[in-house]
């Protein structure tokens, strides 16, 4: 209650103090509208609100057309979190391509995000089976063909292997740990969350760079069959993580 009179008492002001109006029966849509673009975020919640109070005061005949009947919502999605610039690229793909002191790990995660928008789980659970060397590439997870590396991210792989080499295990998965080199399983999932905490960029942020620069040069549908994915569901992750008003310039 208190959130909504709030909003009514913001609105009041806003006609008086900008719009000249101090009557409830003098305000229209354009009046609600550029009231409601004073506060992008809070346009739903604010909506709702007078929504209500015009179709009450209508049905009160405080006033004779309801100013909101033709708005809709637009509430924008938008991404989450954001995406790396060009520079930052190049930043983590320096560190991962030349400094011996990131641990294998890290290196082979953030290139394969990088560069191949390679989920966690994709990297946890790739096994040395899934690998070609002599057509330098990898099965991902659920993806229907094998996805070919660039020398620098093959390069990252051998390292990630002789890594692994030091280990005396059977365990298949390229990615192994003190406490999977016993057994069989993969690396936990919450190792691979922390895989990534020393370059200070997460997981998501960084495949999710990735997607917009393939969705930008590539049919929709056809990244979605790159990567095993349902086309609608693509789309639906396109429209609730990516908000191209807060993308980089060369993102947009």
């Amino acid at each position: 209650m208190e959130t909504a009179l709030s909003i009514l008492r913001d609105l009041a002001r806003f006609l008086t103090e900008h719009r000249g109006k101090d009557d409830w029966a003098l305000v229209d849509v354009h009046d609600v509208e550029a009231f409601l673009a004073t506060s992008p975020k809070a346009r739903k919640r604010r909506l709702v609100v007078l929504r209500q109070f015009f179709r009450f005061a209508r049905s009160q005949r405080i006033v004779l057309i309801d100013p909101t009947r033709t708005l809709i919502v637009k509430e924008r999605n938008g991404f989450r979190g954001r995406t790396l610039t060009l520079d930052q690229q190049r930043e983590l793909f320096r560190r991962w391509t030349t400094d011996d002191q990131v641990h294998p790990h890290e290196a082979l995660l953030g290139m394969l995000a990088l560069l191949h928008r390679a989920s966690s789980t994709e990297v946890r659970t790739l096994k040395i089976t899934d690998i070609d060397a002599a057509a330098q590439s990898v099965r991902l997870g659920k993806r229907p063909h094998p996805v070919p590396l660039d020398p620098a991210s093959w390069t990252v792989l051998e390292r990630g292997l002789n890594h692994r080499a030091e280990w005396p295990t059977a365990n298949p998965h390229v990615m192994v740990t003190k406490g999977t080199k016993a057994g069989q399983s993969p690396a936990s999932t919450a190792y691979l969350s922390h895989a990534l905490d020393d370059c200070g960029y997460p997981p998501r942020m960084i495949r999710s760079t990735r997607l917009v620069d393939l969705v930008n040069t590539m049919d929709p549908k056809l990244v979605a069959a790159a990567f095993g994915m349902d086309p609608q569901a693509t789309l639906i992750y396109l429209a609730d993580h990516i908000d191209p008003g807060r993308l980089p310039d060369q993102h947009q």
